[in-house]
């Protein structure tokens, strides 16, 4: 199962995380992954923190698992060798530099497939590589609001997801791409440009947001911990605490309304449409009676009778929860500077595998240049 991808070589050129979280994403496939640095400070995210433990920025650590570091300064002449050589043994070379840069390094997408015919380009920008905006910078908050995305989160005021979203989508949609290129070139033995940005990942996850106004020309609104279109969903408040809980069916609903002393026949509440429209009486109905019980009870109740329930955990409590360890989404690594630590790992398994991911044995988030040596005696 850990040779996935093992004949796949990828160069990762990219830095921050949309681009390096595509990469890693192959690494843990299987793919030999190599950073390429400058030798200068290397990816921007080794300086992102606090925190830092001894000296290694958390931020970095979390998206460069299972890779390759080497430096190389582009601009100069042995910079450029060194990349050339690479390229030609290359079957991914993943770039997220701004539209034309790599061109003007000499490595233009006709010049990478001069080089190799049968590589696949993943270029990942901000906004595109072309329209009136092809040329912007792209930054994760920035692409959620340019994107829509921060027009529906959050309850008065615009929010943004509290993860880098734009950037994570951007990267799995990059890394879905290059698997479907290189699927491609097993059949035609030619290699391809596959493009994404930060704003078309963002575009790409609107879901029924979307057409909310692309067909029914309704502008989707903030509904804070609720959901848009179906209801009672959501978070409510108990005697002590808050739950979640997601009534999707009408079926659900018959069953759920009797708990909190409803009648599910009332005609503010027998059908979704009509719940959504009374969402506010529905959920001071409800929380009127979850305030007479702990949030557990009504946790269990509610799973005696199956309807979906649950806690928000902190991110301790996630990763010290047995259903997440038992997943495998924890790994063990031995970092050079660290020594044996646990990083959040790959979220897929195949057949059954106890351990997340295609690799029976992770590598560390490199440090930078820890494979100069290596890498250029490979390319010899």
């Amino acid at each position: 199962m850990q040779n996935l991808l093992s004949d796949v070589v990828v160069v990762d050129l990219t830095r921050a995380l949309a681009g390096p979280h595509a990469a890693m994403m192959l690494g843990d496939l299987g793919a030999r992954v190599i950073k390429v640095e400058t030798p200068a400070g290397g990816d921007d995210s080794r300086g992102w923190g606090p925190p830092f433990v001894e000296g290694e920025s958390t931020y970095f650590l979390s998206a460069n698992r299972n890779k390759e570091s080497v430096t190389a300064d582009l601009k100069s002449a042995d910079g450029k060798a060194f990349l050339t050589k690479l390229i030609a043994r290359a079957d991914v070379l993943i770039e997220n530099f701004r539209p034309g840069v790599l061109d003007r390094l000499g490595f233009s997408v006709e010049r990478l497939h001069e080089l190799n015919p049968g590589l696949v380009v993943l270029s990942i920008t901000g906004f595109g590589h072309d329209g009136p905006d092809g040329g912007r910078a792209g930054y994760d908050q920035i692409a959620q609001g340019e994107g829509g995305l921060m027009s529906i989160t959050g309850a008065v005021e615009p929010t943004k997801v509290g993860v880098p979203i734009a950037d994570l989508l951007a990267g799995m949609y990059g890394a879905y791409g290059a698997l479907a290129a290189l699927h491609e070139r097993s059949i035609t033995g030619k290699g391809r440009v596959v493009r994404t940005s930060l704003l078309a990942s963002v575009v790409g996850v609107h879901a029924f947001h979307g057409t909310k106004w692309t067909v029914a020309g309704e502008l989707p609104e903030r509904v804070g911990n609720h959901h848009a279109q179906i209801a009672p969903y959501g978070l409510y408040r108990t005697q002590d605490d808050i739950v979640q809980v997601a009534v999707g069916s009408e079926g659900q609903w018959r069953t759920f309304a009797p708990i909190v002393g409803l009648d599910p026949l009332d005609e503010r509440f027998a059908v979704n449409s009509a719940r959504v429209a009374h969402r506010d009486e529905l959920t001071a109905a409800i929380e009127a009676e979850f305030s007479k019980e702990s949030a557990d009870v009504w946790l269990e109740r509610l799973a005696e009778k199956g309807i979906p329930a649950g806690k928000v955990r902190d991110f301790q409590q996630v990763y010290e929860w047995e259903q997440t360890l038992s997943q495998g989404l924890l790994i063990d690594v031995d970092h050079p500077t660290l020594g044996r630590i646990q990083l959040p790992g790959p979220p897929l398994r195949f057949d059954d595998q106890p351990y997340a991911g295609a690799r029976e044995t992770n590598l560390p988030p490199p440090r930078l240049g820890e494979h100069n040596e290596s890498v250029r005696a490979w390319l010899e």
